[in-house]
């Protein structure tokens, strides 16, 4: 990409603009992936791609989550893994959805019915289960590339030392490392791919963003833009005044499904065998191992995680700024619960600026941007849902799980987690479009849409989903995290990046870093 790509082209999308984007991106990721079952004329036999014509990439993170991921990845030919990196060694302590799983779906992918994980015997996870994944992938699945072998690294700023080559990183480390390493890579000129959030800090995300469009030619993917849904039908509707003047957004999500605990964990642990706990804290401030901050529950606390807003707000919500025009909200008003214990025979209700809290709801509010009022965008989590509306009440119908919904002076609209669906449920009742690509675009999220990335590696022109344009979303999923710590009503200054009517809270904004974890020196 020849051009710097301005904060002022970002913000000046249009609805019908970002829907042509996106049905841009759903047939290039599909002509992208047809593309790949053909033999092209560089190929020197059956599956085997020119090395020359690789993209190949260094695997930060191969953790349940990490490993999942790497598994598609291999399948695309034009992708050579060389690399993987974590700071555990062994599968040991690892948590997942079902015991045999992801052990399974390894087996299949490598076509080897008896690995193992080793470790505890337990979940797969750790760079010797990476390692072992790639390199038996490469020798039985595609033994005609001669693959010399994957090197695991425990240091990630080791691997960025030596890995000189290397022409992209997959960061799928815990959310407190995704900033620091996006900018670690983005200064060596390595392309990203990342997956959500882009940091668990406001000003660092905005500092890695600013980095990606300085560095235009260095393609950025944040990857749960592959799974957003379309707003397409939804703005045709808003448009054309089916339920008068937009006033809110309501998204609900299931999660967490995962423990966030009310106290800071009391009893000490031993680090476990090949677990460089150093290492896995990196900018963080020091303190006694846990396994309940590692693995599964690191979301759930502020130093580690984003909280369920930056877990699933990225897949739902990315779709909506981009449609509305949403930029930087002036005030974020947090809604939370909280928990209480005894001090002797005394309740107290315990103060909690360390984790999230097992249920809230924030409300956004956005000014009015263009001919678009002013709008009210509020999240809930942990249970919490709007109230139910009049319009279902009568019908003897409640809320489903997740959704969203989109409230007018003079209707509603209701749809799915991600816009999927969408009903005039009150207001004028209208056709849904011809054009309408209003079920989820399931780019496949890597074998479809990987393709995308690597043809954006070798032309240097970014592709939807880059950095530049999850600025927004961002700002939005650290404010979420700011406004439940501080607990407070918040007024936000987005030209100062300030929190103006409470000042404690504006240390929320940032992190302090470690010694040798400063961007500057990684």
């Amino acid at each position: 990409m020849n051009k710097k790509i301005s904060q002022k082209e970002n913000v000046e999308n249009t609805p019908a603009k970002n829907e042509m984007n996106r049905r841009k991106f759903v047939g290039l990721a599909a002509t992208a992936a047809a593309a790949f079952t053909i033999v092209p004329r560089h190929v020197l036999g059956k599956g085997y791609v020119s090395p020359s014509d690789k993209i190949t990439l260094a695997y930060i993170g191969v953790g349940t989550q990490g490993i999942r991921e790497l598994l598609p990845l291999l399948a695309v030919p034009q992708i050579q893994v060389v690399a993987v990196c974590d700071p555990n060694k062994e599968a040991r302590g690892y948590r997942d959805w079902g015991k045999d799983y992801l052990r399974s779906e390894i087996r299949k992918t490598i076509q080897k019915p008896d690995w193992d994980c080793g470790g505890d015997g337990l979940i797969p996870g750790g760079r010797d289960n990476g390692k072992s994944i790639v390199d038996t992938y490469y020798s039985n699945v595609h033994p005609e590339i001669k693959y010399k072998g994957c090197t695991a690294y425990e240091d990630v700023r080791e691997l960025f030392d030596k890995e000189k080559d290397v022409d992209a990183v997959k960061i799928m480390t815990p959310d407190h490392l995704h900033g620091i390493l996006s900018m670690a890579a983005i200064k060596r000129g390595k392309h990203l791919l990342v997956h959500k959030p882009i940091s668990n800090r406001l000003t660092e995300g905005k500092k890695v963003i600013e980095m990606a469009r300085n560095n235009p030619k260095v393609i950025t993917h944040l990857i749960p833009w592959d799974s957003n849904g379309s707003m397409e039908t939804v703005m045709s509707w808003i448009n054309a005044g089916a339920i008068g003047t937009l006033q809110e957004v309501h998204n609900w999500t299931n999660r967490p499904v995962w423990p966030q605990y009310p106290q800071l964990p009391k009893n000490a642990e031993d680090i476990p065998a090949g677990f460089n706990w150093d290492l896995w804290l990196g900018p963080e401030a020091e303190r006694p191992y846990s396994s309940d901050y590692t693995n599964m529950v690191f979301r759930g606390w502020y130093d580690f995680g984003g909280g369920s807003m930056a877990d699933m707000g990225h897949y739902s919500l990315w779709t909506v700024f981009n449609a509305l025009k949403l930029t930087s909200p002036t005030v974020v008003i947090p809604n939370r619960s909280h928990v209480c214990d005894f001090n002797g025979p005394l309740p107290f209700r315990i103060k909690n600026d360390f984790s999230f809290p097992m249920a809230s709801m924030v409300r956004f509010k956005y000014p009015a941007n263009g001919n678009r009022p002013p709008v009210d965008l509020c999240w809930y989590d942990g249970g919490m849902l709007p109230p139910i509306p009049e319009e279902l009440f009568n019908a003897s119908k409640e809320l489903p799980e997740e959704g969203m919904m989109f409230v007018g002076d003079k209707g509603k609209i209701l749809a799915g987690f991600n816009v999927q669906n969408p009903e005039i449920i009150s207001g004028t009742k209208m056709d849904t479009p011809k054009t309408s690509a209003d079920k989820r675009d399931q780019v496949a999220q890597t074998s479809a849409a990987l393709p995308l990335f690597v043809e954006a590696c070798k032309t240097g022109k970014q592709y939807p989903g880059n950095f530049s344009e999850a600025e927004y979303i961002t700002e939005a999923v650290n404010l979420y995290a700011v406004a439940l710590r501080a607990n407070k009503l918040l007024k936000y200054d987005a030209t100062n990046l300030k929190i103006t009517n409470v000042q404690d809270a504006n240390k929320y904004l940032s992190r302090e870093y470690r010694s040798g974890w400063h961007p500057d020196s990684i």
